[in-house]
């Protein structure tokens, strides 16, 4: 007879940050503007209807190279005005300028932010010191807690093991957005401090929370939160061969939001239209999805939901439209 091990509880970290976040995209108008509306039934619709506990504005599926800083504001201010009170909302603030990053940072304390997400510099390839300095600069700019955002593949300047152990020591700096790749950096890193990690890549979910993270950051939740929030359960639950089927069986959707060369934004936005939720648009230099792409994502997610419904979960997606 089997037994079923304990619930494990999440680090402390997750009450800042929470456990299961949408990379939400940002909602435009028809003619590419700010749909402050949009933004605020879509984070209705992924919080009260999707499950998510949190929500990441303005990271790299929210368009961020694309909106200006007035426009990061008040989609903050509108998204913390429909559901703060019912999820942690976290800002994304990272540039490539540390000045810049700091007034950021600031505005978004002043807008309700419960946390703040901040990348390495990108482009200018700092050192590792530089990229310490950066990121202590920032954390000593608000009272926020700080999420540390790991993505080399965009910004060419992965943070070192030795530098995540250095940066933990900032009473602020509590959290790592992992997109490194490198599960067994963040193994030695989770071992050795009390950083909260969240897997930004979706495929890591399962994996990084079995070592000891305390959730994800996800851009498949667009589309898909329920079936996001089920990995999460079942393993919580300590029913880990039942969060093995539920990872699995998002895998095809996983693999056409972010596995190829489609943008996520991309991704996730057209499957968002498709559904009747709002999304519009995306800025260029993206390029919306055509009609060819929009029904292979379409059939994805399709899948993804056929299976997870097939896992036994009680979570039940509703029906793709045709």
């Amino acid at each position: 007879m089997n037994t079923v091990t304990p619930p494990l509880t999440p680090p402390p970290a997750a009450a800042s940050f929470g456990r299961t976040a949408a990379a939400m995209i940002t909602p435009f108008t028809a003619d590419g503007e700010l749909d402050t509306d949009g933004a605020q039934r879509l984070a209705t619709h992924l919080v009260d209807e999707g499950g998510c506990d949190a929500l990441v504005l303005s990271g790299t599926t929210g368009e961020s190279p694309t909106t200006s800083d007035a426009e990061k504001e008040t989609l903050l201010r509108a998204v913390v005005e429909a559901v703060g009170d019912r999820a942690r909302i976290t800002a994304g603030v990272g540039t490539s300028d540390t000045r810049h990053t700091v007034i950021l940072a600031r505005e978004a304390e002043r807008a309700g932010a419960h946390g703040l997400l901040v990348v390495t510099p990108y482009y200018s390839r700092p050192t590792q010191e530089a990229v310490t300095h950066h990121l202590r600069t920032v954390a000593d700019a608000t009272g926020l807690p700080v999420m540390l955002y790991d993505i080399p593949g965009r910004t060419a300047t992965a943070l070192s093991a030795a530098t995540l152990l250095r940066l933990a020591a900032h009473p602020r700096i509590t959290a790592v957005k992992d997109c490194g790749n490198d599960l067994l950096k963040s193994a030695k890193v989770l071992a050795s401090t009390d950083l909260a990690y969240y897997a930004g890549c979706d495929e890591q979910i399962l994996p990084l929370r079995a070592l000891g993270g305390t959730g994800c950051i996800s851009t498949a939740a667009n589309a898909a939160p329920r079936a996001v929030r089920a990995v999460m359960d079942a393993y919580d639950t300590g029913d880990t061969a039942q969060a093995a089927r539920r990872q699995l069986a998002l895998v095809p959707l996983i693999e056409a939001v972010t596995g190829g060369d489609t943008p996520g934004t991309v991704a996730a936005k057209a499957l968002l239209n498709h559904l009747g939720l709002p999304a519009g648009p995306v800025r260029g230099p993206l390029l919306a999805a055509d009609t060819q792409l929009t029904s292979r994502l379409v059939a994805a997610l399709r899948t993804a939901l056929d299976r997870t419904a097939d896992t036994g979960t009680a979570v039940r997606p509703a029906a793709v439209p045709g």
